[in-house]
Order: C-alpha cells, then sequence, then structure tokens
C-alpha cells in the first residue's frame, strides 16, 4: 500500500481520520435542528509544517492532510470503509479481476477551470510510474500491465496477475496534466501553489505560520458549508493548548493529559466536544539496521524484553491505548493474536546481550563490547509531548540493563527531510497509521530501502519478502489471512520495530461545528457537510 493511503487514512497519528469504536464522550456532539448555514472558518491546530502540495512527491502526513481537501482520487472509502466512488462514478471489474474499467465523472473542473478527464487520470499514472519521478508510490500503480483512456471519461487498468488491493490503489490523487504534463514535476509551482478537484482551493502558504485553503463554489458533490479550512503550525503541544483555550483554534489532537485533566472544566465542557476511540495506528521505536548496534536480533530482543510497555501505557498514555504486538491493529480480521510477546523481563534481556557479546561492564556500569559502549541516540519530532516522554521512559528502563540513550528532538521537517528521509539516525520513535486493507508492501518489503522510500530502517527477510507478496496477490481473504499471520510471526521474531502500543484518539472541536458524525472511518468522512449556525459563526474569510 502507497504512503499516500497510509497517510490519507491518517500517519503519525494524525488522528482526524482514525476509525471510531463508539467509546465517544456522552457530550459529543449531536446534529443540530438549526438549518446548515454556509459561512466560519475552521482553525486547525498542527505540529508540523507541509513540506510539498503535490502530493507524490510529499512524504509527510501534515503534506497530505493539506492535499487530502485538494486532491480527489477515483476512488475512496466511505464512512464505513466500504470503497465508493469519488471521481469515478462507476466501475467494472472483469470476472478474472485483472481488469478495471472506470467510467469518470463528467463536469468536473480544476481549481482553475479546466475540465477534468481521462487524460489526467492517464498523465497521473504515466508520471508516477517514471523512473525519473522520486516518489514512493510507484509501487502499486508499477502492478498494472496496461492503461487506457479510450474517451474523455473511460479509463481501463488492466493487471497482469491478480493484486488484491488493485481498485483501492486509485484512491491516490490525481493530478492536473494541462499543468504538468511535459515539465519537471519536481519543480512546479504547484508544489506550493497545487490546483485539485477537491472541495476547498488552495489560497495562501506562510512557512511555518499557517495554510490558508477556502471552500470550491463548484465542488461536484456540493460547497462544503464551512468557508474555508486554516491549518495553524504551533510546533509546541503546550502552546497549541493555550491557543485552543483561548479559542482561537478550533480543533486539535489531545495528549492524555490535556485530555482527562486539562479539559475537566467548565470551560472546555461549555465550548468544545471531545471524542476519543482507538485508532488505526500504533506508535513504535524503530531501529536503523545499517547501524552495526542492530543487526543482530538478539539485541533489538533484549531491548524490547527491556521496555516495560505497561509502564508507557499507565504513566504516558494513562491508560488511553493498548500495547502494540505488530502492524495491525487488535480485533481486526488480520490481526494475529498469538505472536510471541515481549513482556517486561530485564533478565531475559542481559541474558541475549550477553549472548550478542556484550558481557562486559565498565565502571560506569555501560556494557562494552571490543572497548565500545552501548551508546545509542534516538530521535523524536518536537511537538509531540506523548513521545518525548515515551523516550525518557525508555531511557531510563535501558539504562538498567547497561545501555546508554541519548535523546535528540527535532523540528518536524527537518526530522522527515534531513534525518529520515536521509536515514541519519540510530533509532527513531514515530507512528504509522494501519490501513484499512494489509498491505503493507511498501513499508516492509527488501525493495522498498531507497531514499525517501517507506522501509528506511532497511528491513530485509526474503520470507517476510515472500508473505507480503503473496498476500496482496490474491483475492481470498482466508488465504491472505495466513500470509499475513505468518508476516506478522517474522517480524515479531526480528524484532525491527519494537513495537509500543496502539494510542486512543484524542480529539476536540469547538462546539459551534455542527453536523458530525462519527463513524468507523473517523471524524472528517463528511467534513462538506459540518456548519456553524449563523448565529454562531466566528469568522469571514476573504477570496
Amino acid at each position: 500500500m502507497s504512503l499516500l493511503r497510509f497517510l490519507f487514512f491518517s500517519f503519525l497519528l494524525i488522528i482526524l481520520l482514525f476509525a471510531c469504536d463508539k467509546k465517544q464522550e456522552s457530550d459529543n456532539v449531536r446534529l443540530s435542528d438549526n438549518k446548515p448555514a454556509y459561512g466560519d472558518i475552521l482553525v486547525r491546530g498542527d505540529i508540523g509544517d507541509a513540506s510539498n502540495l503535490i502530493p507524490i512527491l510529499a512524504s509527510d502526513s501534515a503534506s497530505h492532510n493539506i492535499c487530502g481537501m485538494i486532491y480527489n482520487g477515483l476512488v475512496k472509502y466511505d464512512k464505513d470503509m466500504n470503497i465508493v466512488g469519488d471521481l469515478a462514478e462507476s466501475w467494472n471489474i472483469s470476472q478474472n479481476g485483472l481488469v478495471i474499467t472506470f467510467h469518470l465523472r463528467k463536469g468536473v473542473k480544476w481549481h482553475d477551470g479546466h475540465p477534468f478527464t481521462s487524460a489526467d487520470v492517464l498523465y497521473t499514472y504515466q508520471v508516477t510510474v517514471d523512473p525519473q519521478t522520486p516518489t514512493a508510490y510507484a509501487g502499486d500503480f508499477l502492478k498494472v500491465k496496461k492503461v487506457e483512456a479510450p474517451d474523455d471519461y473511460t479509463f481501463i487498468a488492466t493487471y497482469e496477475k491478480p493484486f488484491a488491493p488493485a481498485l483501492i490503489s486509485w484512491g491516490s490523487a490525481i493530478l492536473p496534466r494541462h499543468l504538468l504534463e511535459g515539465k519537471d514535476i519536481t519543480k512546479s509551482p504547484l508544489s506550493r501553489h497545487p490546483i485539485g478537484t477537491g472541495p476547498y482551493k488552495f489560497k495562501e502558504w506562510v512557512a511555518g505560520q499557517k495554510i490558508v485553503l477556502v471552500s470550491n463554489p463548484d465542488y461536484f458533490e456540493g460547497q462544503p458549508y464551512i468557508d474555508g479550512r486554516i491549518t495553524q503550525i504551533i510546533p509546541d503541544s503546550a502552546t497549541m493548548f493555550l491557543e485552543l483555550r483561548a479559542q482561537n483554534i478550533g480543533m486539535m489532537g489531545l495528549t492524555p493529559l490535556q485530555y482527562t485533566r486539562q479539559t475537566e472544566n467548565n470551560l472546555f465542557r461549555n465550548n468544545f466536544n471531545k471524542y476519543r476511540y482507538l485508532s488505526f495506528g500504533y506508535t513504535y521505536l524503530g531501529y536503523n539496521l545499517k547501524n552495526p548496534l542492530f543487526t543482530d536480533k538478539r539485541i533489538r530482543q533484549a531491548i524490547s524484553y527491556a521496555i516495560n510497555k505497561d509502564e508507557i501505557i499507565s504513566g504516558v498514555l494513562l491508560n488511553l491505548g493498548k500495547p502494540a504486538t505488530g502492524p495491525y491493529k487488535p480485533g481486526t480480521w488480520a490481526y494475529n493474536n498469538k505472536v510471541k510477546i515481549y513482556n517486561y523481563n530485564p533478565q531475559k534481556a542481559r541474558e541475549l546481550l550477553r549472548e550478542a557479546g556484550w558481557t562486559k561492564i565498565n565502571k560506569e556500569g555501560v556494557l562494552e563490547k571490543n572497548g565500545k559502549p552501548f551508546v545509542f541516540e534516538i530521535i523524536v519530532n518536537q511537538g509531540n509531548e506523548t513521545r518525548q516522554k515515551c523516550a525518557e521512559i525508555i531511557q531510563r528502563q535501558l539504562k538498567e540493563i547497561g545501555i546508554i540513550v541519548k535523546i535528540r528532538i527535532l523540528e518536524w521537517s527537518a526530522f522527515v527531510t534531513d534525518f529520515i528521509n536521509k536515514r541519519r539516525f540510530d533509532a527513531v520513535i514515530l507512528g504509522w497509521t494501519i490501513p484499512f486493507d494489509p498491505d503493507s508492501y511498501d513499508v516492509w518489503h527488501s525493495s522498498k530501502t531507497a531514499p525517501e522510500e517507506l522501509n528506511f530502517i532497511s528491513y530485509k527477510n526474503q520470507e517476510a519478502d515472500e508473505m507480503l507478496e503473496k498476500g496482496r496477490s490474491s483475492f481470498d481473504q482466508n488465504q491472505r489471512k495466513k500470509y499475513y499471520d505468518r508476516f506478522q510471526e517474522i517480524l515479531a521474531e526480528d524484532q525491527p520495530y519494537t513495537f509500543l502500543y496502539v494510542p486512543d484518539a484524542l480529539v476536540i472541536i469547538s462546539k459551534r461545528f455542527q453536523g458530525i458524525e462519527p463513524a468507523p472511518i473517523g471524524l472528517e468522512h463528511n467534513f462538506i457537510k459540518w456548519y456553524v449556525p449563523k448565529e454562531k459563526q466566528k469568522y469571514a474569510m476573504t477570496r
């Protein structure tokens, strides 16, 4: 599955698209008797700035959260996680599953007024699979044997072999051919001033401060009621919370402490609604497997045994989450509940370290091997207080078994661009969203380790590759389940990540906003139907 789909359905725990499990607070917003009205602006807080607003060139959630409002794919998930049409009105799939014929919507226009046609879909496919395009998203499209655009409103994709995620892979954002064809996409002004077909148009981007979108009056599903969306870039969670308290922002993700204590007062009860649900996402400690410290799986297993996940979940998450054992959400069909578990066992950790040659302890109490102490650095992104606290607990717990951990906190864009993408790290605390389809090829397959691709820890396991390949090449869910069960067993043994926890999503939204419908896919599936009654509107958008 491409990063676009990982991040489109929400990454790094940008929690607004996470799936609900019906644990909303009793005071959650209900549909109002007031009539929907056009106007007002949703100001959202976000810790990270975007990097590139051409979706296939972006590798961060901040960019894709903006792009999700500007662009459309051919298909999308509805609120119940069923695949429905987006730019495609309908489609036919051949009996053998190898040919998909899309019938496109007529009358759709790009934000500059140019008509949308099958030529745009064809161009998007071609530029994505072009070796000169620096994208992490080519994998799904490379499964396509042939594409055709026989007329302006028909697009046909033919596959050589069965490919389970074929249909939803066309949920990738479609790009404007008339603005990009024949040009170097990496130098296009659309990276800073995008033009899409989506419900919101780009208005302004002040780097490091804000990104402003305005509603599209010509959107094919109807003009959104909310006139504008402003993403306010606030790298520090505590500062963002102060802005929320002052009601300068209307929506943000809360930390566990903010959710359980700091919002339990009349100011927040009277002005905001809170939502809590187990997210489709997990947080992990990932190891750079090109670092000699981590090439021996016994070292990674030892660290996993030395980390007390229960302490992290109780102390940092305030019990608003569950332990993670692999890359899938507990309770979903692909989840394997029988994999090897690394319960807290520092004695077992010490034994594994000795087996791996770390037998000497110096006078500072630090393990040594060949005269070198066991010291490594964990990088964490700025603004994520939960992950920073998690790093501090891990630092303390590993010190107890003779490992010294240093913590480095980095601004988001530098974190992604200069460290993750360039593989300049020892270990990292980060998160992935969990896709609705369990295809995790782009994150775990050994072919996806190139610069800016998603297997940035450089994990390679031949059997894991085989399970991923077979899992995406079958339409039989029972058969896929067997492949993904074995895949999870391999990861549990190899521990390329120490899987830490699946957090609860904790969202707060101003009570001004009505029409919100929590659903299995999350909160924003019907954002174009959110509204603020006229008498409660606070801002006016200038165009």
